[in-house]
Parts: structure tokens; C-alpha cells; sequence
């Protein structure tokens, strides 16, 4: 068992080595964008500018060329409103200016390929394509209540009434919020001379005690229903309750309601109509047989995928702190489970990618003194989860210090 060094666990989740103070990006590099203002294509206009935030450093040959920070500006290529539930929406963006940490301006080129946890697809082009009415469930239900009306009209319009009373009818328009995320391409090759530096960070000591109570936690969580082995923990955290809870505030997250009555059919409104819901219950899971303290998420415009953790406290403190431990996993679609006779989310199987998200997202912040990537030889690098998923891993845990 080790804790790798200072500078390979802050890079653990680049998979690089080096720095470099200049560099040319290549056409085809990816960068991932936060929106620090909202787009709505039933207002906005060709055009218009909006803004961005880089969120995780950019990396080129195995050296970290663009730091996350920086600012990204461009505007509204071109747009088509969904005047009616049928009409489908579209939106293309131009990236225009990345503005190094000293101020200078560097015109850029890029599109988009990806947007985060959203309803819309992307074509190749980059042109962001929004839903239609007619393919969500309450337009689906809306068409079945049609044909019923043909046979019994009378019975049709009880239906219909009581439908447009539970469920509103769906915006096909795209509507992203400022915190939206997305991944964008160079069309172009990029001279960046900004400095690539990652937050300092101080290494968490002493390190070989660290990773004894790294490996002493439970690695599996377990259904609350019938105690199936679930998620993984994957991060740990050094920190009180107001310090977790102030980071992910700041990172974006939400924090979950509570599974009830209420919740359930709130979730059933968001899928129906294929919105998001900010708030929606996660199920519970149990770590050394106790609920989560904290739970935070992260959606978009569709409650079919999101970004979701639970945090469990844990005996103990470490250097003084508080000891949390958590498990992150990206759901990124629903399918019905014939087992559990519900619908579960199906999540992405390479939950490395989720814990390097996090770890991201709050080193971001500011809020983070310290970061390591503990290994853990005893876990298994391909499980599965109570619902069937796949889990894929390195074993490892990461640890920060707030």
C-alpha cells in the first residue's frame, strides 16, 4: 500500500507528468466548459455573446497546457425557436476569445461535441438539436388518449383533463442555465501561453498512516432493501459538514431531497415531460449499515442522467478532520428493471472518470489544501452494482484535505 507523491496525485486525473508555460493546442483537443450565463433559444437571438469557465485542465502530449480558470467568451452562431410542441429547436455556438490569467485575449475556434447530462443530442457539426414534444412520454401519452377520444370521446376528455392537470405540457426549446456543462473541440490549432499551474496543494501526511485508514474503510456499499453489495467508494475527504456542504455549493452540485411520496411523483413529472429535476431523490445505500449524511447531484435538463454522490461519515478523524467518505457514479440514461419492477438508472461503468469529476470540480473551488491517490491492492478492478451495471476501476481511492 503507498499514497503516491504530492505531484502524481494532484495529476491523477490528467494522466500526465509536466507543465508547460507555452504550448500549441492542436485542432481536435478537447476542452470542458462550465456556462457562467444562460442560453435559451425561445429569447435569445443570433449574436448574442455568452460566457464560459475551462473546469478541468487541458492536456497535450502528456503536459498540462491550459490550467482550469480560464475564460472562454463567444456568441450565438444561429438558432431555430420551437414555436410549437412539434417544432424542434437548435442551437449552434462560436467560441471567439480565451483570455489568459494575465488578461491578454487569444481568438479561438472551437464547437461543441458534448453537453453534459442533457436531453439535446449534438450533431457533427456541432449543432446542438432539442427534442420534439411527441418524443416524450407525456406526448406519447397524449397521442394514446387521442386514439381512445376517437372510439369514446367523452372518456378521451376525462383523460386529457386529468392529464393537464398532473402534467404540463413540454418546452421543446433549449434552455441551458449558467452552470451548464459541455465539451468543446478546437476547429482550429491554438497558441495558449497562459501559465498552466494547478492550485498548490500541500501533501497529506503522514502518508503511510493515511493510506492504513484509506484501506480500513469499506469499499461496497449495500442496498437498503436486501443488503445487495452496490457502488463503490471511491473518494475520501478530510473536512467538517460545512466545508463539504460549502465546496459543492460552490461546484455546483445540489443537494438530494429525500426519497418519499412527494419526490417519487415529482421524478415520475420530470420524466414524463423529460425535464430536469435539481432536487431529485437518489435511492438509499447503506456503508457499514447507515444512510448517507449528505447526497448532492448534479442535472441538467433531463432527470434520465446526472452527476450523483452519497456521503457517509465516518469513526474517527485524521490530522484533526473529520473523516467522510463517498461514492460518485455518473447515471447516464433509465431502463426498466424486470427484477426490481422499477426504473433504475443505468450509470457509465468507468466510475474513475466520475471520481476524477469530483476531484475537479473542487479543486476548483480553492477550497482543497491537499490531494492524494491512495491504492487499494485488495479491491477488485471489475464488480458489478446491485442493479446489474458494470463497474470498472482502478481500485483506487482519492483523498482531499480541505
Amino acid at each position: 500500500m503507498n499514497v503516491k507523491s504530492h505531484r502524481t496525485a494532484t495529476l491523477f486525473l490528467l494522466l500526465v507528468t509536466a507543465f508547460a508555460e507555452a504550448a500549441k493546442i492542436p485542432a481536435g483537443a478537447s476542452i470542458q466548459v462550465r456556462l457562467t450565463t444562460e442560453i435559451n433559444s425561445a429569447t435569445a437571438k443570433a449574436g448574442d455573446s455568452f460566457q464560459t469557465l475551462v473546469i478541468a485542465p487541458v492536456v497535450v502530449d502528456g503536459q498540462v497546457v491550459m490550467a482550469a480558470g480560464a475564460k472562454l467568451s463567444g456568441h450565438i452562431k444561429n438558432l431555430t425557436v420551437a414555436a410549437n410542441p412539434e417544432d424542434r429547436a437548435t442551437l449552434t455556438l462560436a467560441f471567439d476569445e480565451l483570455t489568459e490569467p494575465g488578461g491578454k485575449k487569444v481568438k479561438v475556434a472551437a464547437k461543441v461535441t458534448g453537453v453534459d447530462n442533457a436531453r439535446e443530442s449534438v450533431d457533427s457539426d456541432g449543432q446542438i438539436k432539442g427534442i420534439v414534444a411527441s418524443e416524450t412520454a407525456s406526448g406519447r401519452l397524449d397521442q394514446g388518449i387521442n386514439k381512445i377520444s376517437e372510439k369514446y370521446p367523452s372518456f378521451g376528455d376525462l383523460l386529457g383533463t386529468v392529464k393537464q392537470a398532473v402534467l404540463k405540457e413540454t418546452d421543446a426549446n433549449i434552455d441551458y442555465k449558467a452552470g451548464v456543462e459541455m465539451t468543446i473541440a478546437l476547429t482550429q490549432p491554438l497558441e495558449w501561453a497562459g501559465v498552466a499551474k494547478l492550485p498548490a496543494l500541500a501533501a497529506i501526511e503522514p502518508a503511510d498512516q493515511l493510506a492504513q485508514l484509506v484501506n480500513n474503510q469499506p469499499f461496497r456499499t449495500a442496498t437498503q432493501k436486501d443488503g445487495r453489495p452496490s457502488d463503490i467508494t471511491n473518494l475520501m475527504f478530510l473536512a467538517n459538514r460545512e466545508q463539504i456542504q460549502g465546496a459543492f455549493q460552490e461546484a455546483g452540485w445540489s443537494p438530494a431531497t429525500k426519497l418519499n411520496d412527494q419526490s417519487r411523483f415529482e421524478t415520475f413529472r420530470a420524466m414524463a415531460e423529460m425535464r430536469g429535476y435539481q432536487e431529485a431523490p437518489v435511492s438509499v445505500l447503506l456503508l457499514g449499515g447507515l444512510a448517507p449524511e449528505l447526497v448532492f447531484e448534479k442535472l441538467n435538463d433531463t432527470f434520465a442522467a446526472r452527476h450523483h454522490l452519497r456521503i457517509w461519515r465516518r469513526p474517527g478523524q485524521f490530522d484533526g478532520k473529520e473523516i467522510w467518505v463517498c461514492s460518485a457514479t455518473h447515471d447516464t440514461g433509465i431502463d426498466f428493471s424486470e427484477r426490481d419492477r422499477t426504473f433504475i438508472h443505468k450509470i457509465d461503468p468507468q466510475i474513475d472518470r466520475e471520481r476524477a469529476k469530483v476531484v475537479n470540480d473542487l479543486l476548483l473551488t480553492g477550497r482543497v489544501r491537499g490531494v492524494a491517490l491512495v491504492e487499494r491492492p485488495g479491491l477488485p478492478h471489475d464488480m458489478s452494482n446491485a442493479t446489474g451495471d458494470a463497474l470498472k476501476t482502478d481500485g483506487a481511492m482519492a483523498v482531499l484535505e480541505f
